[in-house]
């Protein structure tokens, strides 16, 4: 039976990602197509589906920093957009209730409230796959998105507990334990190494985090981002969620087939969860707004509120909540669990396009931003630079390390990860932090004297995005990239880059090379 499965995600998901969509639409509508056919959710789906999300979780707390939550952008835009989105969703709903009761049953405040609080979560997953994909969960953008999440989690916790009246076990405070025992756990992940041991390490470290937390009455997934949070700091977390990423991708498959498979629509619930859907430009709108009016730049509130206006898995367990205890009617779920599937479509798709438009809309999104500038919104600057090495990673910095060495040349490093740049800054050495696909960015920054940009990127999306904004900002020097595949090769050389170096093919001919040496 799961062979059927996944064999009907891996035709949808290729279908569509030959047309140029996210695989994961693909995988939704495999469910659909499976719903319609007769099949439903087996125990192994619902499983690959809960550990999909739980690693998931584990790696996002693997890459947060405390800091980030601490933010008022964040926990103000948070619970601003909360309360907001609450009122104003639930005035819709009994509005549309009034004239079309027939359709959506009788709805009184606390149901439409219910609706609406169920709406106003983001997706956790289908959010970080989307940035994760466009290689932006380290951006000012990215993290502020991730940080509002996390916030929704807490938020999710503390309703589960008011309307399921579970509490904390007498228990719980003894997690706290966790901290002293942290230096013991570390030695452990310092001990795993580099191979198959260290996924099987996150795993024990994601699903204990998990069942601790539920053997005292704490939502689990809860449990499983506070102890990636606890890793963190660790050398080994980034390698860690690296090795994990496999791992996780597999498994969500199953949490976007599970909700395929939730229930078949008739037309009345087809016709009221489009109108659910049409309520999401609101709720890009309320973030928009929030995020501005908390002096954020407007290109980050624009890509922040866009990446966050979906709705959310977790509003199918307030759904299905609202109507184990008699305050939702069972269609409600179904209406609810196919807006939330629209919504992960539409994201996936128009995020796709997010850059290029807003080069489109940029002037009037920045003439609604505030004049006050946040300190880590104020645009870098470069002295003279006459080449950049634009992403720090491994082979990045492999490279800006080199060129420092050899070139007499003035060079620079830009890489979005800003405690990364914070750690090189303290070794003295000449790196901005900065993304890439930021046109604003470009245009404010002093290339006039930079004769080559490296290009040290995973993804080839962006870096032929970042080559088309250099060019629109009037840069006039070479521009060179990394690629790991061969069809990689002719699509970046096709979209500007003058050169190109395949990855795998350039590091073997530089081992031959000093490898031969040992011979002359």
């Amino acid at each position: 039976m799961e062979y059927i499965f996944l064999l009907f995600a891996f035709i949808c998901g290729l279908g569509v990602k030959l047309i140029g969509i996210p695989p994961l639409v693909g995988y939704l509508v495999a469910g659909f197509l499976l719903n319609a056919f007769g099949f439903v959710a087996t125990p192994a789906i619902d499983t690959f589906a809960n550990l999909g999300i739980t690693i998931m979780l584990f790696t996002i707390g693997l890459k947060l920093n405390l800091k980030d939550l601490s933010k008022r952008e964040v926990w103000a835009g948070s619970i601003g957009h909360t309360v907001l989105w609450v009122v104003i969703t639930s005035a819709i709903l009994l509005f549309v209730g009034t004239i079309a009761t027939t359709m959506t049953g009788h709805l009184d405040w606390q149901s439409a409230a219910l609706i609406a609080f169920a709406l106003s979560f983001s997706s956790t997953v289908c959010v970080v796959k989307v940035l994760e994909e466009a290689g932006e969960s380290k951006t000012r953008h990215g993290k502020l998105a991730i940080g509002v999440l996390v916030m929704q989690d807490i938020f999710a916790v503390i309703f589960l507990v008011i309307a399921t009246g579970k509490i904390p076990s007498l228990w719980a405070p003894l997690l706290l334990l966790l901290i002293p025992a942290m230096p013991l756990l570390k030695r452990v992940l310092n001990q795993s190494g580099h191979g198959e041991l260290l996924p099987l390490t996150g795993f024990i470290f994601a699903l204990g985090g998990y069942h601790l937390f539920e053997l005292v009455n704490i939502k689990g997934d809860l449990g499983a981002l506070i102890f990636g949070l606890l890793f963190a700091p660790h050398p080994k977390a980034s390698e860690m969620a690296k090795a994990l990423l496999a791992f996780k991708d597999l498994f969500l498959i199953g949490f976007f087939l599970s909700i395929g498979l939730t229930a078949l629509p008739d037309m009345n619930m087809l016709i009221i969860a489009g109108l659910l859907v049409l309520l999401i430009p609101v709720k890009f709108l309320l973030f928009f707004w929030l995020f501005t009016r908390l002096n954020l730049r407007g290109r980050t509130a624009y890509l922040g509120g866009l990446v966050l206006s979906n709705y959310s898995e977790f509003g199918l367990i307030v759904g299905a909540l609202a109507v184990s205890l008699g305050l939702l009617g069972e269609t409600w779920l179904v209406m609810l669990a196919v807006a939330t599937s629209i919504s992960f479509v539409l994201t996936s798709i128009i995020y796709r396009y997010s850059h290029s438009l807003y080069q489109r809309i940029k002037e009037p999104v920045k003439r609604l931003e505030s004049p006050v500038r946040l300190s880590e919104d104020i645009y870098p600057e470069i002295t003279r630079a006459k080449i950049l090495v634009v992403g720090l990673g491994r082979v990045g910095i492999g490279a800006f390390t080199s060129l420092n060495k050899v070139a007499d040349a003035n060079v620079w490093g830009m890489d979005a990860d800003r405690g990364k740049i914070q750690r090189l800054q303290k070794d003295g050495l000449n790196v901005i932090n900065g993304d890439g696909e930021d046109v604003d960015l470009w245009e404010n920054l002093d290339i006039r004297h930079v004769q080559l940009v490296l290009l040290a990127l995973p993804s080839i999306e962006d870096a032929i995005n970042i080559t088309k904004q250099l060019k629109n900002a009037g840069y006039q020097g070479k521009i060179a990239a990394i690629a790991r595949y061969e069809d990689e090769v002719s699509a970046l050389a096709e979209n500007g880059v003058d050169k190109v170096f395949n990855f795998f093919t350039e590091a073997g001919l530089g081992f031959a090379e000093e490898s031969l040496s040992l011979v002359d």
